[in-house]
């Protein structure tokens, strides 16, 4: 189960990811199509397998699900696309700020 300050890492690469919002149901992280794993877990030889590996998780930025339901925040960058239950993840965007006149 994932609650918020939870850190993973990608099981075959450098990403790493912290939860800063996470739904109430039980979720599968995922970068580059492989599962992600606590940051204690030892790393697996292997490659990527989706379609997306050639993306690479950007540092400092936040990633959402469609539904908004999570946020993770990328610590250190790797190669491979964020998921979330085979459904790829977002960069969030800013908010517009109000007009000042």
């Amino acid at each position: 189960m994932l609650k918020a300050g939870t850190r993973v890492k990608c099981a075959v690469c450098d990403t790493e990811v912290m939860v800063v919002r996470s739904p109430a149901e039980e979720v599968v992280l995922s970068c580059g199509g492989v599962e992600m794993v606590a940051m204690d877990a030892p790393k697996r030889v292997g490659e990527h397998v989706a379609a997306e590996a050639g993306e690479m998780a950007l540092v400092g930025k936040r990633y959402v699900d469609a539904g908004d339901t999570l946020e993770l925040l990328c610590t250190k960058a790797g190669k491979g696309a964020l998921g979330l239950g085979g459904e790829a993840l977002t960069v969030k965007q800013a908010k517009p700020l109000p007009s000042s006149d």
